[in-house]
C-alpha cells in the first residue's frame, strides 16, 4: 500500500474504492496507481495493485471494480468564462451555423418568437472563418432577419456585429465619432456597417442589453457546470466578475449544486479614474483565497489589449501598416493599481495578447515585485501571452510571473490570426514547448466562452497545433500527451496555488477524478476530440456518471 503512513484503523473504512486499470497519478509519468481510496471528500491511499486497498473496505464501502477504467485528476480549466457561457445557453447558438444566410436565419426564427422592440442575441461561441463566407455578418443583412427587434451577434469577448436598430439605439452615426478604446468600422462614405471593436465600442451595446432575473441566472450556471463536468471538468477559474455577479455563485453554492470548483477574479477595467479604481481595491475586507474548498476568490482582473483584432502589437497589423490595436492602460496607472492590489494580499492576473501589451504588463510585474520582494510566486499572472519573445520570457520565469495558455483561440482563431497578424506571428502564438523547456509557471484553459471548452479538443491542439480552418500552425511549439494533461492538471493547480489540494491523484488531495474507457496518454491523437469521460467525480461524489459507476453515492 502506497502514501499511507497511518494504522488502518486510524484512517476508518473508505467511502469509496476505485479498482481501476490505470490511474495516472500525474506527480510523473512513470507513477500510475490501480486502486484509490476515498474518504470525506479526498484521496486517503493509493496502490499500484488492484488488491492493494482491500484492507480499507468496510461495509458501507462503494466497490468500483473496472479493469476498463482509465482515471486521471479531473481537468482545471484556469480561464473560462463560466458565467458569461452559462447566458449563452438562453441566447442564439451560431456554433453550427454554415454561411451568413444560416445565420440570418436563425436569428430571424428567434426574432418571431419575440416581442416587437426586444433584443435578439447570439451565442458568443463562434467565429466567421467557419463560415462559408469567411466573414461577418452586415448591419443590413442582421436587418433581414429583422428591422423591429436590435439585433446583436456577439463573437467572443472583443467583436460584435448589430442591425441598423441596434445601431441607432447605442448611437453610432456616421457623424459621431469613434469612442475611447474602440472602434466602429465603416464603410467608404462614413457609414457604420455594425461591425463594432473593442470595449469602448462593444460596451455601449452590451449595457443595452437585457438583463436576466436572478434566478435564472443561477439555473443556467447550474446547467453549465453539469455541461462541464460531462466534460471531465472539476476546477474553474473565472477570469472576470462584476462584483454583483458573484451574487449567482453564492446563491448556487448555497444550494449545494456548484459542481466545478469555482476560483472567480473581479474585474478592474479603464472606465474611471484611477483614484476611483484605488478606492475600489481599498474597499474590499477580504483578498484573494477568501472563500472554501468549492468557491474561492482568487483576484483581480485587468485587460492590457484586446483580441486578435485589436491585439497591441509592436510591428503593424499585417492587413493595416498604420495600425498597431489598442492598449487600454497607461504604464504609470496600471503600476499604481497592480502595487495597491498587491500590497493588500492580492493576486492579480492581466490579459495581454500582442507582445507590446505583454511588455508592458511585464514590465509593471517587474517593478512592483521588485518593491515587494515577498510577494508569493505565481501571485502575479499574465493571460494567454499569445507573442513573447526569449527574453519576455526568461524575465517572466525569473520573477515567477504565472502564464495561462488557451489552444482553443488558436484552433477558432488561426484564421483572423493569419488575416490580421500574418504567417510569421500566427506560428509564433503561444510557444507552450518553450514556456516548459524554460521552466515557466504555465497552465491550460480555454477561454471559453470565446471559444471551445472541451479539454480534450485543447489537450489535442496543445499536441498537434492544429486548427479549424487555417491547417497546422507553429509545429515547432507542440507538447507531449503528457505535458498537455499536466497543463490541464497539476500545472493548473499549482497557477492556483493549490499543488496540496488539486491536481494530482495522492494521498490528502481532493477526489477530483475523470475517468475514461480510453487510455488519453496511449490512444490515437486524432481520436481525442471524440472521447466522452465515463464519469467525473469532485469532492469524491459524481457530478457525471452516465454509467452509474457510482449509483450509491450521494451528496449527504
Amino acid at each position: 500500500m502506497e502514501e499511507s503512513p497511518l494504522p488502518v484503523a486510524e484512517r476508518g473504512p473508505a467511502d469509496t474504492l476505485l479498482r481501476v486499470g490505470k490511474a495516472y497519478s500525474m506527480t510523473d509519468p512513470g507513477r500510475i496507481h490501480r486502486a484509490v481510496a476515498i474518504r470525506d471528500g479526498r484521496i486517503i491511499a493509493t496502490s499500484s495493485s488492484p488488491d492493494g486497498l482491500d484492507s480499507l473496505q468496510g461495509t458501507r464501502t462503494e466497490v468500483v471494480d473496472d479493469p476498463g477504467l482509465v482515471v486521471f485528476p479531473a481537468f482545471n480549466d484556469t480561464h473560462n468564462h463560466q458565467l458569461w457561457a452559462s447566458r449563452d445557453l438562453d441566447h442564439v447558438s451560431l456554433e453550427s451555423a454554415r454561411d451568413i444566410a444560416d445565420v440570418v436565419e436563425r436569428l430571424r426564427l428567434r426574432a418571431a418568437v419575440t416581442p416587437p422592440g426586444e433584443w435578439v442575441v447570439s451565442s458568443r461561441c463562434w467565429h466567421e472563418t467557419h463560415l462559408k463566407e469567411e466573414r461577418l455578418p452586415t448591419a443590413s443583412e442582421l436587418d433581414a432577419a429583422s428591422t423591429e427587434h436590435p439585433i446583436c451577434v456577439q463573437r467572443g469577448g472583443h467583436v460584435m456585429v448589430v442591425n441598423s436598430r441596434a445601431l441607432a439605439l447605442a448611437g453610432f452615426g456616421r457623424d459621431v465619432p469613434d469612442p475611447e478604446r474602440g472602434t466602429v468600422v465603416r464603410d467608404a462614405n462614413g457609414v457604420p456597417t455594425g461591425l463594432l471593436i473593442e470595449p469602448g465600442a462593444v460596451e455601449p451595446v452590451r449595457r443595452l442589453l437585457p438583463q436576466l432575473a436572478p434566478e435564472r441566472q443561477v439555473e443556467l450556471l447550474a446547467r453549465q457546470c453539469a455541461e462541464y463536468n460531462a466534460r471531465g471538468i472539476g476546477v474553474v477559474r473565472d477570469p472576470g466578475l462584476l462584483v454583483d455577479e458573484m451574487e449567482v455563485y453564492q446563491r448556487l453554492w448555497e444550494q449545494g449544486r456548484l459542481t466545478t470548483r469555482s476560483r472567480v477574479m473581479f474585474w478592474i477595467m479603464p472606465d474611471a479614474s484611477v483614484e476611483e479604481k484605488l478606492a475600489f481595491i481599498d474597499s474590499w475586507a477580504v483578498r484573494s483565497g477568501y472563500g472554501d474548498d468549492l468557491l474561492k476568490i482568487w483576484g483581480f482582473k485587468f485587460m492590457m489589449d484586446g483580441g486578435v483584432e485589436g491585439a497591441h502589437l509592436c510591428e503593424p497589423y499585417a492587413n493595416n501598416p498604420a495600425y498597431h490595436g489598442h492598449a487600454f492602460w497607461e504604464p504609470g496607472d496600471f503600476e499604481r493599481l497592480v502595487d495597491r492590489a498587491v500590497s493588500r494580499g492580492w493576486k492579480v492576473g492581466c490579459h495581454a495578447v500582442g507582445d507590446a501589451a505583454v511588455e508592458r504588463v511585464l514590465g509593471t510585474y517587474e517593478r512592483v515585485l521588485r518593491r515587494r520582494p515577498q510577494t508569493p510566486p505565481g501571485s502575479l499572472v499574465i493571460e494567454h501571452a499569445f507573442l513573447v519573445n526569449a527574453d519576455q520570457r526568461a524575465r517572466a520565469v525569473r520573477a515567477g510571473i504565472g502564464i495561462t495558455v488557451q489552444h482553443p483561440l488558436l484552433f477558432s482563431l488561426g484564421g483572423n490570426l493569419l488575416r490580421y497578424w500574418g504567417e510569421q506571428r500566427t506560428r509564433e502564438v503561444m510557444p507552450v514547448r518553450a514556456w516548459l523547456d524554460e521552466g515557466a509557471m504555465v497552465a491550460a484553459g480555454s477561454d471559453c466562452n470565446v471559444s471551445f471548452f472541451d479539454p480534450l479538443l485543447s489537450i489535442w491542439g496543445l499536441v498537434t497545433r492544429g486548427t479549424r480552418t487555417a491547417g497546422v500552425q507553429g509545429p515547432e511549439h507542440v507538447v507531449s500527451r503528457y505535458d498537455a494533461l499536466r497543463l490541464y492538471t497539476a500545472a493548473g493547480a499549482a497557477l492556483l496555488g493549490e499543488s496540496a489540494n488539486l491536481g494530482t491523484i495522492e494521498q490528502g488531495r481532493l477526489a477530483d477524478l475523470v475517468a475514461f474507457r480510453t487510455d488519453l496518454i496511449e490512444c490515437p491523437v486524432d481520436d481525442l476530440p471524440e472521447l466522452a469521460p465515463a464519469a467525473t467525480l469532485v469532492g469524491g461524489l459524481p457530478v457525471h456518471d452516465p454509467e452509474g459507476l457510482l449509483g450509491t453515492v450521494t451528496r449527504e
